[in-house]
């Protein structure tokens, strides 16, 4: 793991277009150490690489986080009144402004 020092903090504040002052630096390093002290505890706790990670925890085969999709009748837009509520459309589709050059 790669040292995290002011000159790796203020590296990474450049990059990002920031700066902090010199005791927001401090702090911040105060609290790397306090992560990396607890990474380092991580690491001693015996039989944790047979362990199989999780991407949810309480997941199982009978749980879904996904609805079943139901289609109403009176949720239906007509695509005519759609496109008319657009102040520019064409071929059937609602024109927007460009938002990146």
């Amino acid at each position: 793991m790669k040292e995290v020092n002011k000159d790796v903090l203020k590296d990474a504040a450049s990059r990002l277009l920031f700066d902090m002052k010199d005791e927001e630096y401090e702090t911040l390093l105060n609290e790397f150490d306090i992560i990396t002290k607890q990474l380092k505890l991580m690491d001693e706790i015996k039989g944790l690489n047979d362990v199989t990670p999780m991407s949810f925890p309480y997941i199982d085969e009978s749980f879904s986080l996904l609805r079943d999709d139901e289609t109403l009748e009176e949720d239906l837009v007509n695509k005519e009144e759609m496109l008319n509520n657009a102040k520019v459309y064409k071929d059937g589709q609602v024109k927007l402004p460009k938002v990146v050059n």
